[in-house]
């Protein structure tokens, strides 16, 4: 199941690859619309993170999939947005940490890892309606929502952008390892709108985004919100 279906919420899915300015238009998007807005990459960089403080190997499946047994990943909203605990705890800004970067993808691959947090970024539209960033909220998520955006923009952009962040991964690698794992590949889901980035500012962005929404059929309730 998608998870959208009997419920009266809807969910606005926004997918890209790294540092494509997704995260920033899916939270400008939200505050506009009055939406949750569910960062989905800060769940998987938290199980990075767990296994960071738990010393486990992210190639060692075996070893990640115990260690999600062990560990409470427990997901709410703060003030609009999504918040993700570790063992009641908040690693903040340490989930944007290079360690952390260097094997988000690693763990994101592990089948057991992506059905755990599917399931709980499912369960977000229990709350309310939301716009939900990531790499598969459109193809395995939400993949009957009609509102689906494909924010990407040149390699060359998203690398100025990455160390312009203070972070040093490597774009080329990630995509290379998201757009290629088996679980859940980094795809441009059917019936997206793709908006490449690369030469607009955030506003123009989530202006093209509204305007995805208006073709598509976004409640009149919802659009009204905009002030």
């Amino acid at each position: 199941m998608s998870g959208e279906k009997n419920i009266a919420n809807i969910a606005v899915a926004i997918d890209g690859p790294a540092a494509s300015g997704k995260s920033t238009v899916a939270k400008t998007l939200a505050k506009k619309l009055g939406l949750i807005m569910v960062n989905t990459g800060a769940m998987y960089r938290a199980v990075a993170w767990a296994t960071l403080r738990d010393g486990v190997n992210p190639d060692d499946a075996d070893a990640v999939i115990e260690m999600l047994g062990k560990v409470d990943f427990s997901c709410g909203v703060e003030d609009g947005v999504s918040t993700i605990l570790v063992d009641g705890f908040y690693p903040g800004e340490e989930l944007r940490q290079d360690a952390v970067n260097n094997r988000v993808s690693r763990v994101a691959a592990i089948p057991e890892v992506r059905k755990l947090l599917v399931a709980k970024q499912r369960d977000y539209l229990k709350l309310g309606s939301l716009v939900m960033e990531g790499r598969d909220i459109g193809s395995v998520v939400f993949p009957d929502t009609p509102f689906k955006i494909y924010i990407d923009a040149s390699e060359e952009v998203r690398l100025a952008r990455r160390s312009a962040e203070g972070l040093a991964d490597e774009v080329a690698k990630r995509d290379a390892e998201d757009s290629k794992r088996k679980a859940s590949p980094l795809v441009v889901a059917d019936g997206a709108v793709v908006i490449d980035s690369s030469e607009m500012n955030i506003d123009e962005v989530v202006n093209a985004a509204m305007e995805v929404l208006r073709e598509r059929g976004a409640p009149a309730s919802m659009l009204d919100a905009v002030s």
